[in-house]
């Protein structure tokens, strides 16, 4: 047996219940079981959790984590072995114990440690395809990533800026702009300071010379993707890649030609490594850049896996900076 949150209804955070249940089992031969070290949160997880995203019911929660190799199925073991030292993207990571496709996991550089191990797969990932995919990031190009303090929002500062953009992010208090700043963005928008956000999109230009971005990552959703949309110049991109302020609603697709021929994705990160080895081929450049000091865990939320309710709560009232870790007990 072990130890795992689960959701057999969805709704509130008091939906997660830490239980036991049974420890997995090698049921394929490409199967890996891994003994979590830690697990990463993410806004995902509050969407299963609610609702808004649906899974059958009940579920284990989490997309992330990193741990040691406990077992492998016998062609999984032409790869890993017992004892490897690796991280995953894979369903049921809030647990002592998750069963992951050898697809799914990455082994760890060895001076990579496990909370690095278990930050970048998801958000990691996710800012590696909205960089180097959804909009091809240049030394040429201004972006604005909105909520620049969160877990993804700092990871896309820091690799904006390796690939030589000028950054202009948008945070709601003192502190978070100190960590933007920290992490090197060119321009800082605080709109709980004097700032109104139905305004933004005037700042942004003022910030670049009168000039909308080439491309906006947005996360918020519900509140800011009108401005995110106003920010941008002619032939510029939104990418909507979360709700943590709602849902966006359905747009028209006018919006987008009277403001300047403007596209618009909602990309998500399973589409993006479904080709064989572009996982791999993601995760090595991004632990490239951990090891060279460029890309950086900036003191991440440890919290223990039973009070994994308080992350959540942590992530919908907006009051998290940085990546949020899950640690089991026996860690």
């Amino acid at each position: 047996m072990m130890k795992a949150i689960r959701v057999s209804s969805t709704g509130g955070v008091e939906k997660m219940i830490y239980e036991s249940i049974a420890k997995p089992t090698i049921s394929k031969d490409t199967d890996v079981i891994i003994k979590n070290h830690y697990i990463g949160v993410n806004f995902i997880d509050t969407y299963h959790r609610s609702g808004l995203y649906k899974l059958p019911l009940p579920f284990t929660l989490g997309r992330e984590g990193s741990g040691i190799v406990e077992e492998v199925g016998s062609s999984a073991a032409n790869k890993f072995k017992v004892g490897d030292r690796v991280c995953y993207f894979s369903p049921d990571s809030y647990a002592d114990y998750t069963l992951v496709p050898e697809q799914s996991v990455f082994k760890l550089p060895d001076n990579v440690d496990f909370k690095s191990g278990a930050a970048y797969p998801l958000q990691g990932m996710t800012g590696h395809y909205l960089v180097r995919s959804t909009f091809k990031l240049e030394s040429k190009h201004t972006c604005l990533i909105q909520a620049g303090a969160g877990g993804l929002g700092q990871i896309l500062i820091q690799m904006a800026k390796i690939l030589g953009a000028k950054v202009i992010t948008t945070v709601s208090t003192p502190e978070k702009e100190e960590i933007c700043k920290k992490l090197g963005a060119d321009v800082i928008i605080n709109y709980n300071q004097g700032n109104n956000l139905e305004e933004l999109a005037k700042l942004v230009k003022q910030s670049n010379d009168g000039n909308g971005v080439d491309v906006v990552y947005d996360g918020v959703g519900a509140s800011t993707w009108k401005q995110s949309l106003f920010s941008l110049k002619p032939l510029g991109m939104l990418c909507l890649i979360g709700n943590a302020s709602g849902p966006v609603p359905p747009i028209d697709p006018l919006l987008l030609s009277t403001n300047g021929s403007l596209f618009l994705t909602r990309p998500t990160l399973a589409h993006y490594i479904a080709e064989k080895g572009s996982m791999e081929q993601r995760m090595k450049e991004i632990f490239n850049w951990v090891e060279q000091g460029k890309l950086v865990l900036s003191n991440p939320t440890i919290i223990d896996l039973e009070r994994a309710s308080d992350a959540h709560s942590l992530l919908e009232g907006r009051t998290s900076k940085g990546k949020i870790l899950l640690k089991p007990s026996d860690i």
